[in-house]
Order: C-alpha cells, then sequence, then structure tokens
C-alpha cells in the first residue's frame, strides 16, 4: 500500500530541497473542504486529497487520535470520536461506524447526519467491508448492493484493522449518486490508515474488555445472567426499591419433569430444552428486566418497579409460554414441560434480599408440593396461589 509521509529527512528538518515545508492545521483543513467547489463525492475527494493527506501525516494528528482512544473503554464512545473526526476529515455529507453483529450483517455503533434510509446502506457497506476486509466505494451503492427502497447514494467506506482483523467500518455516505465511484488514491490510503489504525486498536481493547465483563457474568448456556449477576443486582435493586419506595418483583421458574427429559433422551437434549426455555422467558421479560439462570434447570426474573398485578402478570405470561411451547423439535422429539413459579415483592412479601429469596423460595416450593404447573405469591407471611 502506497504513503503520502513525508521522508525521515523531511520529517526532522521540515525541509526539503531548502524550501520549508508546513503540516496542515485543522483549520485550513477546514478551510479547505468549506471552499471545495460543489460537486459530486469522487469530485470533492479528489480536490480535497492533497490538503488532506498533509494534514493526516501530522504527529499531532495520530498523538490526538491515541489520547481519545485511549480516555475510555465505552466502545460507543470511541466509535463517536471516530465519525466526530472522519466528518471533519473527508468530504461525506455523514458518517457511520459498522461493528460486527449477527453473522453476516452489521450494527450501527455511532452516526454523526445519517438519515434513516442511510443507515440501512451504512450497515449493509459496513457488514460487507466487515467480511471482505478490505476498502468500498461505490457511485451508488444501493443499486451496487442491491438494498431496496433506499435512494442514490455515493459512500465511500475504510476496514478499521487491528491484530490481523477486520474488527469495525468507518462508513462515509453522500446524499446522491457521484459520476464514479470516488476515488481513494493509494496514498490517500496509507495516510488514512496511520490514524485509523489507533481507533482499530481501541475499538479492539473495548471489545475485548466488554467481553470478558459478559462472560464474568453470564451463563454459557442460555445466554442469560448467572447467579453470581443475579445477587449482585438483586442486592443494588433492592436498596434501589427501598430508598425510592418503588415495588420491586422476584420470580423463581422450575422446570416441572426437567430430570425426565435428561433421563429418557440425554443430556445433549436437556441442554436443548434449556436454551429453548431460556428464550420462551426472556421472550415475557421487558428490557429492564434481569433474567438469570438460576441453576440447573431454575430460572430467576428481577422486574424492577413492579408490584403484584404485574410480577402475576409476568408469571402467567411465562406459564403459559413454557406449557404452550413443543420442545426438542429440531431432535426429532415432541417434548411438553410446564412450570413452578414462585413470586415474592417488595414491600408486599419482604423488605430485605435475604427475605425476599426466602419467601420466593417457599412459594416455588409450595407450588412443587401441590401438584406443580402453578404461581404462588407471597405476602408477608400469607401465601396466595394460582393454579395454571
Amino acid at each position: 500500500m502506497g504513503s503520502c509521509l513525508n521522508s525521515p529527512k523531511d520529517i526532522r528538518s521540515g525541509t526539503k530541497f531548502g524550501v520549508k515545508r508546513q503540516l496542515v492545521s485543522v483549520v485550513e483543513l477546514e478551510r479547505k473542504l468549506a471552499v471545495t467547489p460543489p460537486g459530486d463525492l469522487d469530485i470533492r475527494m479528489r480536490q480535497s486529497e492533497r490538503t488532506l493527506c498533509q494534514y493526516l501525516v501530522g504527529v499531532g494528528v495520530i498523538k490526538e487520535m491515541y489520547r481519545v482512544v485511549n480516555a475510555s473503554l465505552d466502545p460507543i464512545q470511541i466509535a463517536n470520536a471516530l465519525v466526530a473526526r472522519a466528518a471533519v476529515w473527508l468530504p461525506a455529507a455523514s458518517w457511520g461506524v459498522v461493528g460486527p453483529g449477527s453473522p453476516g450483517s452489521g450494527v450501527l455503533m455511532a452516526e454523526r447526519g445519517l438519515a434513516s434510509d442511510a443507515e440501512v446502506v451504512a450497515k449493509v457497506v459496513g457488514a460487507w467491508v466487515l467480511r471482505h476486509s478490505r476498502e468500498y466505494s461505490s457511485a451508488n451503492a444501493g443499486k451496487d448492493l442491491s438494498i431496496e427502497n433506499v435512494p442514490d447514494l455515493a459512500v465511500t467506506a475504510f476496514p478499521l484493522r487491528c491484530r490481523d482483523r477486520t474488527i469495525g467500518a468507518l462508513v462515509g455516505i453522500d446524499r446522491g449518486p457521484s459520476m464514479q465511484s470516488p476515488y481513494i488514491s493509494p496514498k490517500m490510503l496509507g495516510a488514512l490508515a496511520g490514524v485509523l489504525e489507533p481507533a482499530a486498536i481501541g475499538l479492539d481493547n473495548a471489545f475485548r474488555v466488554r467481553q470478558a465483563e459478559e462472560l464474568s457474568i453470564t451463563d454459557d448456556l442460555t445466554k442469560l445472567y448467572n447467579s453470581r449477576y443475579l445477587s449482585q443486582i438483586l442486592r443494588d435493586e433492592v436498596k434501589r426499591s427501598i430508598s425510592t419506595e418503588r415495588p420491586l418483583s422476584l420470580l423463581f421458574i422450575d422446570l416441572d419433569g426437567f430430570k425426565v427429559v435428561n433421563d429418557l433422551h440425554g443430556h445433549l437434549c436437556g441442554s436443548s430444552a434449556l436454551v429453548e426455555a431460556a428464550i420462551l422467558i426472556r421472550e415475557c421479560s421487558r428490557e429492564t428486566d434481569v433474567v438469570a439462570r438460576f441453576g440447573g434447570d431454575e430460572f430467576a426474573m428481577v422486574l424492577s418497579d413492579t408490584g403484584v398485578d404485574g410480577a402475576l402478570a409476568v408469571a402467567g405470561r411465562v406459564l403459559e409460554g413454557l406449557s404452550g411451547h413443543v420442545f426438542l423439535t429440531p431432535h426429532g422429539i415432541k417434548c411438553r414441560l410446564t412450570a413452578s413459579v414462585g413470586v415474592a415483592t417488595i414491600p408486599d412479601s419482604a423488605d430485605t434480599v435475604e427475605d425476599l429469596l426466602e419467601a420466593a423460595d417457599d412459594a416455588i416450593y409450595w407450588v412443587k408440593a401441590h401438584g406443580k404447573n402453578g404461581i404462588r405469591f407471597s405476602r408477608s407471611g400469607i401465601k396466595g396461589d394460582i393454579s395454571a
């Protein structure tokens, strides 16, 4: 790949053949981009290339990028910092940083000036860059990538490479098409690589830290939170509930007859059934709720700002969802499972973490002892049940 870096002698002395050379400041760069005549993205990229290259190779620009990305371990903050600077560096109308999503897709992590239809294009282009690990340029990305129901948009995009991997994409989008694909010279790519590498390193480090944090609080099998995190969040939520005098509910959910699944079909099918149950239970919750695998075939839900009626409604949805589901069909097996649900709330059932846990636990064992497949609510020593 080409580079527009000066020779070592030029950098040290700032001269070449006796003529003093000045690096371009950000003010000069902005002035150059501002006076670039209107035109399509390809024309503007070509006209601003020389000034941009001179600016990007400045030591101060690279040092600033390292400073910004090392100031946070939040990938969203790093992505926002990058799009803010890209909006100054390059003449495209809007910018986005796309990270990896589900296989074959991209997630928009940060944007500057992207309309909703352009966001769709940014995600598709970002996924393309992640998949091919190289630059992308198009006079009309919607047509080139067969994206339906989007306007004509010229696009240029660059991979964020780190440790021999592409961990993201910087995508620039211009309203309207260009006459031809925006041209990015080898010199420009070399200059951009120098400032994009620190951003890629920062993002990769942030991803690794977040992954480590998630692994420490996530159940390997179901991908729900684990009992360690449940204990931590429950104590925090109980404190908040008492201080704000807002209700808090805890649901314990135990699958009825799960041991039979393991005995008849083996532990592999048992694990698959747990994953299916976890998905069903999660679908019954809100984004603000905490859903955890408590252990074995037991699950828990922490419902903030939720009183008795709301908790019982959620418990009913869980019971209905599990009992109405046919488990293990991908394994060629048709299996039905029900659940026993214990419900406890603050302030109706308890006023401490320990008492809340005990109340929910007592309630679920009552259901188990009285025919299973039901809901039991515990209220300050007086327990009431709702049969399924």
